[in-house]
């Protein structure tokens, strides 16, 4: 069942909308300790859905993200006496909707869900698209599944609770949406300036509108990442490397940031086996660096940054590393692959980029 995309700042009403066309036996909601204080009392006071569900709190951060986060929301669904006739909401950012997913389509072997994303990540990426996953053994999203919520209600409305590091995180993939739309998207979003006080959630609804839209279309034509879904992986081998790599070593970065430096590094890549335009690489690397700063990869780094690209899931052997990469913007390559030393010329370039 296609999933269905609901874009409003009245987000109360539409939820009980949905609840009331769905007759459920029963309403659970998944949020995370942060989401808990700061959005659920101003969903519950919008929403009578909201304000008389059971409601199970997971803790906030990717790093709880696992086995362990998994199986408290599984007990507490026990515990609830929900059925396969229940609904779950799945209330937060990535965290929640990724792992609150990936309980609905496990447990009694699937509940229906709606994912109310309350981060611009979770609005852009992971309420988006039918993939649920929590992190294994160190590594990002190892276990998981393809099973689509009936529906995402896409607002801005909540953004304003967030610090400006949440908004960035999100914006970075809105860029990776225009990388793979056209000029005018991407030349859009390099002229909106999403950082306080500029910023304003009403103004940003039309542009998260047209970054969603992006990635429907792509899942639509590809919904369980046979062939021209690839193309989301932009920026994710490199960025996903240097995600897991900073949280090794006791300094987690956020997922967007960690995109971020991997757009940069992927379309040095891009440029070097493809010959993607150099110009547009230094505007996306101007803008990174302003706005996200530099990741401080040293020469040393280079072997553990690639032994975490060699694990990443998108891999077909563990000697091939894959790629998403781009021609010109619009016109992605999936299941590239690049040798260390290339990885290694792209990180270099990037470093000279960054002014590391």
């Amino acid at each position: 069942m296609e999933q269905k995309l609901i874009f409003t700042n009245a987000v109360g009403n539409a939820l009980d909308n949905l609840v009331d066309a769905l007759d459920a036996a029963s309403v659970t909601i998944i949020t995370d300790t942060n989401t808990l204080r700061l959005v659920l009392p101003l969903l519950q006071a919008d929403s009578r859905t909201a304000a008389s569900a059971r409601i199970i709190t997971i803790k906030s951060d990717d790093i709880n993200k696992n086995l362990d986060g998994l199986k408290h929301v599984w007990t507490g669904l026990a515990e609830g006496d929900v059925t396969r006739k229940s609904l779950i909401i799945n209330l937060g950012g990535g965290v929640v909707t990724d792992l609150g997913g990936f309980a609905a389509a496990t447990f009694k072997r699937g509940i229906p869900y709606i994912n109310i994303p309350t981060t611009l990540l979770g609005a852009v990426d992971a309420s988006v698209g039918g993939k649920t996953a929590i992190n294994f053994n160190g590594l990002k999203n190892q276990l998981g599944t393809f099973t689509e919520a009936l529906a995402s209600v896409i607002s801005t409305v909540y953004l304003n609770t967030l610090p400006r590091q949440e908004i960035l995180s999100g914006y970075a993939e809105m860029l990776k949406h225009g990388l793979l739309d056209d000029t005018d998207t991407f030349a859009s979003l390099l002229k909106y300036n999403p950082i306080y006080p500029d910023f304003e959630s009403e103004s940003l609804l039309p542009l998260l509108r047209k970054s969603v839209s992006v990635k429907s279309r792509i899942v639509e034509a590809d919904p369980l990442e046979k062939g021209p879904r690839k193309a989301l992986n932009l920026g994710h081998t490199a960025g996903h490397a240097i995600e897991a790599f900073a949280m090794k070593h006791g300094k987690p970065i956020p997922h967007g940031y960690a995109v971020a430096h991997g757009l940069v590094i992927e379309l040095v890549l891009s440029h070097i086996r493809l010959g993607f335009p150099a110009e547009t690489l230094r505007q996306l690397a101007a803008y990174i660096l302003e706005n996200y700063g530099a990741f401080d990869i040293r020469c040393d780094d280079y072997d553990e940054l690639i032994s975490y690209m060699r694990a990443d899931k998108k891999n077909s052997t563990p000697d091939e590393i894959n790629f998403t990469l781009l021609h010109a913007i619009g016109k992605p390559q999936t299941d590239c692959t690049a040798a260390p030393g290339q990885i290694g010329a792209a990180i270099d370039i990037y470093r000279d980029l960054t002014g590391l």
